[in-house]
């Protein structure tokens, strides 16, 4: 598991640096590109449009000259190489014939060849400016050159060719591209490690959260994680934290429940069983023979509120739990209930204290049996819990558009602490008294369910108050 889980990390990291630095690497790629082709185009036009300033600048000074001959434009051809110009370290100045021949130039050893390229064609035949940057002929080199053409009695009788290697400007070009790709790597390189340290703080707590959620499932329920960080990574490990401890606590109250439970169904059938065997022996007199099936009635009766307890929740769990709503008499079910109830305690030694407000209660859409059960269960749960106050107050009243009804006891009360659970399903507390746990939940779902509120509290001068609050309309 700890294998499949860290290679789930991994391909976590992986995905993330994908996503993260792929975008990135394409947008870097793409940008040295554009920066590569706007840079080599920036040398290469800057070069050409200066060799072709020059070049007609210096076949305008040239064709001004006054020649009467071929042989004086040689000469001034050669005059010019020789004495005029200045750029011969880094141009190479030609004077080609007609025919494309190169007669003069600062670079002797080119003299007499027939370049061929293009711009010469150009300059000679349509008598306009070309330029040309490729392999020299000759010499197989990269080279720039640019020619112009040169009159003579209104005709062209050669051209002005100006050449330079292009080794510099790309070496420039190279270097300017080599700089744009280091700093896209630098950039890259940034971006990856403050990935890295990014990722490392986020997909580690979560490999540690992980482990931890594995555990639980495990059943390794209450284990806590410390919480180093501040931020969601800190909220999710709180509500991995909170999930462990609840889950613990259901645990221990299912366990509790169980074991609560089993103890209250042994009980009563250990009762049962014991008088039913006493019984069958024949050997009982009228009176014990009477206490016998009284004993066995009572704790069938419990045996069934037991079960109609468990069955309620069940129906509460799976979402099958409804009213049968009607117009009913709310005071008259729980004045019914009073009734009940009040001569029970009295064998007890409880006296049951009744107000019915002097106020008449409108019927209300209601289902008067499920209302009645939380009576009878908020009646025994005040006896069970409060009844060594040996008095039990119950009142009902209407205000302001509801109902209110009040069952006090004066017991010992309900611990503090133990106030926000007394509802939950299972929950009994340091209370000793028998039952399931899940009366009071289940009486919270119907008042629930009828739109109304049930609330249980300390009462000032000791005991325990629930307060039930059902709306009239």
């Amino acid at each position: 598991m700890k294998v499949k889980g860290r290679l789930r990390i991994q391909g976590l990291r992986k995905r993330w640096l994908i996503n993260s630095i792929g975008p990135i690497f394409m947008v870097a790629v793409l940008g040295v590109v554009v920066f590569s082709i706007s840079i080599a185009n920036y040398y290469y036009t800057s070069m050409r449009n200066g060799l072709e300033a020059k070049a007609n600048e210096a076949t305008d000074a040239f064709n001004s000259y006054a020649m009467n001959s071929y042989s004086e434009f040689y000469q001034m051809a050669n005059l010019y190489v020789s004495d005029t110009y200045a750029d011969q370290n880094i141009l190479e100045l030609q004077f080609l014939d007609g025919n494309g021949r190169i007669l003069v130039s600062t670079y002797g050893v080119t003299a007499g060849l027939m370049p061929g390229t293009p711009d010469i064609l150009t300059a000679l035949e349509e008598g306009e400016p070309d330029a040309y940057m490729g392999a020299d002929p000759a010499t197989g080199q990269i080279i720039m050159a640019v020619s112009a053409p040169l009159e003579f009695d209104g005709r062209v009788v050669g051209a002005m060719r100006y050449v330079t290697s292009m080794e510099r400007a790309n070496r420039q070009i190279l270097v300017s591209i080599l700089v744009a790709v280091l700093v896209a790597l630098a950039a890259l390189a940034m971006v990856y490690f403050s990935n890295m340290v990014f990722i490392s703080n986020v997909v580690e707590p979560v490999a540690e959260v992980t482990e931890t959620a594995k555990r639980i499932s495990g059943g390794s329920y209450g284990i806590q994680l410390e919480n180093k960080y501040q931020d969601e990574i800190g909220e999710l490990i709180d509500s991995i934290n909170d999930m462990s401890t609840k889950i613990g606590q259901s645990e221990k109250v299912k366990s509790e429940f169980i074991s609560s439970v089993s103890h209250e169904l042994r009980t009563p059938l250990t009762a049962i069983n014991g008088w039913g065997e006493t019984l069958m022996s024949g050997d009982c007199s009228p009176e014990e023979l009477r206490r016998g099936v009284e004993i066995i009635l009572k704790e069938s009766r419990r045996l069934t509120s037991m079960v109609e307890e468990l069955l309620d929740f069940s129906r509460m769990e799976d979402g099958r739990f409804t009213l049968h709503v009607e117009q009913a008499d709310v005071q008259a079910e729980f004045e019914d209930t009073i009734f009940s109830y009040r001569a029970m305690f009295r064998q007890d030694g409880i006296e049951l204290h009744y107000e019915d407000g002097g106020e008449i209660i409108p019927p209300i859409a209601c289902d008067p049996e499920r209302l009645k059960q939380v009576f009878c269960n908020v009646l025994d749960n005040a006896a069970k819990h409060g009844g060594a106050g040996k008095r039990i107050d119950a009142a009902i009243r209407l205000e302001e558009g509801v109902i209110v009804i009040t069952v006090r006891d004066y017991g010992p009360g309900i611990p503090a602490e133990e106030l926000p659970f007394v509802k939950q399903k299972f929950y009994k507390g340091s209370s000793k008294a028998r039952g399931s746990g899940i009366g009071l939940a289940v009486c919270d779902e119907i008042i629930h369910l009828h739109n109304g509120e049930f609330t249980i509290d300390n009462a000032a001068g000791g005991g325990a108050v629930v307060t039930i609050v059902l709306p009239v309309s």
